[in-house]
């Protein structure tokens, strides 16, 4: 396995994990991903709805809704999820595991303006597999805390091409996304970021 290029309060960051070339190939299995499960404005549970938009692909997704943040089997439409291309799970198998592939690729779009707060993947039933997460497109701030609300953060700006990982310790520590860097990258057509997060579930 690659080693990190620095690592923020246990989670290992890759800068550059994927060159140019890679970045442009994955966004376009992902259009297909999309075009299969199309994006759709997730609600919290409060009934607000997200900056972001999401889609997954793989045997589960993670949505939210009234009823609360959970995996489901299809798509809002009522359609399975697509497999997760082989593209994504590569990454994995580099830098997480052969042996046990991800059960849930989560896909977040970031448009100008879109953030993510501070929160824990938690809805998984085995802590002990990390969470990977893979950046497309503009940068973002991306923001780590604790494994308990409150307290001093630390911050790093995620570019097109970087992968982070969330193991052990770091797995459940508190992370968001405060903002993105409009037009600081020619990868998506309009601009925007796509954030790939893979765990598994089961």
């Amino acid at each position: 396995m690659a080693e990190p290029t620095l690592i923020l309060r246990g989670i290992e960051i890759h800068k550059q994990a994927l060159d140019g070339p890679a970045q442009e190939a994955l966004v376009a299995v992902l259009r297909e991903v999309v075009r299969q499960a199309p994006l759709f404005t997730p609600v919290t549970p409060r009934g607000k709805p997200m900056s972001v938009r999401m889609t997954s692909a793989g045997k589960y997704g993670w949505v939210t809704d009234r009823k609360g943040y959970r995996y489901e089997p299809r798509h809002p439409d009522g359609q399975p999820w697509p497999p997760i291309p082989d593209e994504v799970l590569t990454l994995w198998r580099d830098l997480v595991s052969a042996e046990r592939l991800p059960d849930c690729c989560l896909v977040n779009v970031y448009r100008e303006g879109a953030r993510m707060g501070m929160h824990q993947d938690r809805d998984e039933a085995d802590f002990g597999w990390p969470v990977l997460s893979v950046s497309l497109g503009d940068s973002a701030l991306f923001r780590v805390g604790n494994t308990t609300r409150g307290g001093k953060t630390e911050s790093v700006w995620l570019e097109s091409g970087d992968v982070a990982v969330m193991g052990g310790a770091a797995r459940l520590a508190y992370h968001g996304i405060d903002r993105i860097r409009p037009g600081s990258s020619g990868l998506l057509k309009g601009g925007g970021r796509i954030n790939l997060t893979l765990r598994v579930v089961d």
